[in-house]
């Protein structure tokens, strides 16, 4: 590509992990051949986080529009001028309220082209609550701000890729919305994420029973039987390359999810607590089914050890460039399909 993508980096909980991350993550230079860092933030607030973790050699390049990033440096927007107390590992309403400021000029900027993805660090979805946000997440205020229909959280790792069938619900409902038609979507958006994102031509794709043992045959409930395996029939049918259902306890405890390009949970904690197991740090967390690409770490704000330079921005860097590749993957498949290689059969009698 000719010139380098703009990544936007929303600064998440400020009492967090987040800035933290971020420094480490820009701190290698080596990051600024691929793509140019663009920061929504505050420079005091960063000064405060980088003085925290004993950095002294970094500085942001400060920038008051997209359009004035500096290839060759990491470069921050003010997002907001006034002083913001700071009390790293503590969630409190300022937390949520500059979080909210990051990500809203964020989302702003990439809505209008000036940005070319959105890496998100990590908000709390208790103290981020308030007007213009009113969301379990980052997933559904994007989806809200984008339009979208139905998006899909999208774990992703060099070695396992895991999407929900239901997001953010309490468990005690996840039956419920358990139906043929939001399994069937769901198979839909990860079978075209695949193509599109990642570019798997013929992807194959493991579906998790609701279950313990994926229903025994209907000893441990029915809806395995009579709503999962008629959906993976259906999909089947449509051409999307999917299996099971699986019990989740066998199906991670082995290697059998190394034999598919990704696999379907039907609830949060069943696809992501083998998933972070599995990936150990290295995951990332895309949002598919976007007109734009969004992705994250795959930790939260990380409270605990806030301020302490002990957390890893492994997940963070893996996040940038998972973003990046996406960015790349969607625009080189709109051009082929653009302008595809035109065909002519052979005839037998060709001289």
């Amino acid at each position: 590509m000719s010139e380098k993508l703009k990544i936007g980096i929303s600064v998440g909980d400020i009492n967090g992990i987040g800035l933290e991350v971020i420094i480490k993550s820009l701190m290698d230079n080596r990051m600024l051949d691929f793509f140019t860092p663009i920061v929504y933030g505050n420079t005091k607030v960063a000064s405060f986080h980088r003085k925290a973790i004993g950095v002294n050699d970094f500085s942001f390049n400060v920038i008051n529009t997209a359009d004035q990033a500096n290839a060759k440096r990491p470069n921050m927007i003010n997002c907001w001028q006034e002083d913001v107390k700071i009390t790293l590992g503590e969630q409190n309403e300022i937390g949520g309220k500059y979080a909210f400021l990051s990500l809203q000029r964020a989302t702003a900027d990439l809505k209008e082209g000036l940005i070319d993805a959105l890496v998100t660090a990590p908000i709390n979805k208790h103290n981020i609550q308030q007007e213009g946000f009113h969301f379990p997440g980052h997933t559904e205020y994007l989806q809200a701000e984008f339009g979208a229909k139905d998006v899909l959280m999208f774990m992703v790792s060099e070695d396992l890729r895991v999407g929900v069938v239901t997001g953010h619900i309490p468990v005690k409902e996840v039956a419920a919305a358990i139906t043929m038609d939001s399994i069937l979507h769901m198979l839909r958006m990860m079978n075209d994420s695949l193509k599109t994102d990642f570019w798997i031509q013929k992807p194959k794709i493991a579906v998790l029973g609701l279950n313990p043992h994926a229903g025994d045959d209907g000893l441990i409930g029915t809806e395995d039987i009579e709503i999962i395996r008629p959906a993976i029939e259906k999909a089947n049918e449509e051409g999307i390359f999917c299996f099971g259902p699986y019990p989740a306890d066998g199906f991670f405890a082995g290697d059998n999810y190394q034999k598919f390009d990704a696999v379907l949970a039907m609830y949060h904690d069943q696809g992501l607590i083998p998933f972070k197991h599995i990936a150990s740090r290295t995951g990332i967390n895309f949002t598919a089914g976007l007109p734009v690409v969004r992705t994250s770490p795959d930790h939260g704000t990380g409270y605990d050890i806030a301020g302490k330079n002990m957390a890893s921005h492994t997940s963070f860097v893996e996040a940038i460039f998972e973003a990046v590749h996406i960015v790349q993957r969607r625009r080189e498949q709109a051009v082929l399909s653009a302008n595809p290689l035109s065909f002519r059969r052979l005839s037998k009698d060709r001289d």
